[in-house]
C-alpha cells in the first residue's frame, strides 16, 4: 500500500496572513483551525515562540502555485 501525499505548501485558499496553517492542515489532513489554535497557545507565554516558529515556517515552506 502507497499512500501519496501532496508536497508540503503554503496554502493559498485556506489562509489568514501567510498560509501556513492551510498548507499544514492540508498536508496532514486536518482542519487548520488546530494549527492556529496551536500557534495561539504557543504566543501565551511571551510571544517569541509562536511568532518566531510562525515566522520561520513562513520562510522554509515554499508558497503553493497559482495554477497547480
Amino acid at each position: 500500500m502507497s499512500s501519496h501525499r501532496a508536497p508540503l505548501r503554503r496554502s493559498r485558499r485556506r489562509r489568514i496572513i501567510a498560509g501556513v496553517c492551510g498548507g499544514l492542515g492540508e498536508f496532514f489532513g486536518i482542519s487548520p483551525f488546530w494549527f492556529r489554535l496551536a500557534f495561539l497557545i504557543a504566543l501565551i507565554p511571551g510571544g517569541v515562540p509562536g511568532i518566531g516558529a510562525y515566522l520561520l515556517l513562513w520562510i522554509i515552506i515554499p508558497k503553493e502555485p497559482k495554477y497547480p
